[in-house]
C-alpha cells in the first residue's frame, strides 16, 4: 500500500512539472528552462544588464545569415542581453551570435510554441528584459496564430516603442511591417498571385505588429530574387490598396537571401550581405484587381539597392541603386529596365 502511494505521489509531482513548473537543464547551446509550451535556452551571463539601446529594425531575407546585421543589433544593444523568438527548431542562434559579439551581455533563444504558452507570466517577463530582439525564420503562419494579440505581441511592440532594435530573417522579416503575408493556408508563388490576386492562399494581415511609423503602409518579403516573389509582392500591394481604401499608400521592403536591410530609426538604412534588396511604391489603386481575373496594375516604381548602398524610406531615396517603373498587366509583368527585366 505504501509502494502504491508513493509511486501515485510520483505522478502527481511530474504531472505538476508538466502542467507549469520550471524545470532548469543545460545543453551545447546554454543553460535551459522549460515551462508548459516554452522553453528558454540562455548562453552566457545568467543575470540580466539593463544598457542604453538604439532602436532599429533588421530586415533580412532568409538563406545564410549575414554576420554583419547581427553585429549591428549588438552594437545597438550596447552590451545587454540579445533575445531570439521563435517557435520550432532549436537554441543554435545563442553560440553564432555570441561568438560575432563577444561584448554582449547574454543570447537567449524563447521556443513559444503554443498559443497558451503566449501568456504565461515568464514569457513575458523574458521579452520585456531584451536590449535586442530578433524573430527566426520558420512558418510565419505560426507567429500569427500563436502570438498576435498576446502579451509576445505587446512585448515586442513596447520593446520598439523603447528603443530596442528588432530584427527577423525568413518568416520573422514577413512580420516585420504594418501588412505581412501571414501563409495560413501554405505559401503563394507569383504566377497565381497575378493570376488571381483573390486566390485563396493570399491571406495578408494587418497589423501583427507596430515596429515604427516608418514602416506604416509597408509590407516585407524575403528570398525575393531566389524564389521570384517580384510578381507576389505586385499582388500583395495591389490587395492591400484594393481593400484599405483611404490608408496611406502602401509600398514594400523586399531583400534576397543572404542579404539584410538595417534601418534606423530615422528611416535610413545600409545594405549588407551578397545580393539585393528592393523598394517598391504605388502609384494609387490598381486598374483592374477583382476574384477570378488576372492582376492589372501599371506604374509600381523600384528602386533596387546593392550591397554597401543604403535608402531611405522616409524621403523614398536611395545611394547607388538603380529606379525603374514596373506593371502587371493583365497578369504578366514587365518593367522599363532594358530587356524588361523586373529585378
Amino acid at each position: 500500500m505504501l509502494k502504491q502511494i508513493g509511486i501515485l505521489a510520483g505522478l502527481i509531482l511530474a504531472g505538476l512539472l508538466a502542467q507549469g513548473a520550471h524545470a532548469a537543464d543545460t545543453s551545447q547551446y546554454g543553460k535551459v528552462t522549460k515551462g508548459a509550451g516554452w522553453v528558454y535556452t540562455r548562453l552566457g551571463n545568467q543575470n540580466d544588464v539593463a544598457t542604453q539601446t538604439t532602436g532599429g529594425v533588421l530586415f533580412e531575407g532568409g538563406g545564410t545569415d549575414v554576420d554583419k546585421a547581427y553585429e549591428w543589433m549588438c552594437q545597438h544593444a550596447n552590451g545587454g542581453d540579445f533575445l531570439v523568438i521563435r517557435a520550432r527548431a532549436t537554441a543554435d542562434y545563442n553560440p553564432y551570435i555570441m561568438k560575432l559579439c563577444p561584448g554582449i551581455n547574454s543570447v537567449s533563444t524563447l521556443k513559444i510554441e503554443t498559443r497558451a504558452a503566449a501568456f504565461d507570466p515568464f514569457v513575458a517577463a523574458t521579452i520585456a528584459k531584451a536590449e535586442a530582439l530578433f524573430i527566426a525564420g520558420g512558418d510565419q503562419s505560426h507567429y500569427v496564430r500563436y502570438w498576435q494579440n498576446t502579451p509576445v505581441n505587446d512585448g515586442v511592440n513596447a520593446l520598439a516603442a523603447n528603443g530596442v532594435t528588432i530584427g527577423g530573417t525568413s518568416a520573422g522579416n514577413a512580420i516585420l511591417a504594418q501588412y505581412a503575408f501571414s501563409a495560413l493556408v501554405g505559401s503563394v508563388y507569383s504566377p497565381q498571385a497575378l493570376r488571381d490576386p483573390f486566390n485563396f492562399r493570399m491571406t495578408i494581415d494587418n497589423g501583427f505588429l507596430s515596429l515604427s511609423p516608418v514602416v506604416t503602409g509597408a509590407i516585407a518579403d524575403d528570398h525575393f530574387v531566389t524564389r521570384d516573389r517580384m510578381g507576389r509582392l505586385v499582388a500583395f500591394l495591389a490587395r492591400i490598396s484594393h481593400d484599405n481604401t483611404g490608408a496611406p499608400r502602401p509600398f514594400g521592403i523586399a531583400v534576397d537571401e543572404h542579404t539584410a536591410f538595417l534601418m534606423e530609426t530615422n528611416g535610413i538604412g545600409k545594405i549588407v550581405g551578397s545580393s539585393t534588396a528592393y523598394f517598391v511604391s504605388t502609384p494609387g489603386a490598381p486598374e483592374i484587381c477583382q476574384p477570378g481575373v488576372r492582376l492589372t496594375y501599371q506604374n509600381l516604381s523600384v528602386y533596387r539597392v546593392t550591397v554597401g548602398n543604403t535608402f531611405d524610406v522616409v524621403n523614398w531615396k536611395g545611394s547607388g541603386g538603380t529606379a525603374y517603373q514596373l506593371s502587371a498587366i493583365k497578369g504578366r509583368l514587365m518593367s522599363t529596365q532594358p530587356g524588361g527585366g523586373v529585378y
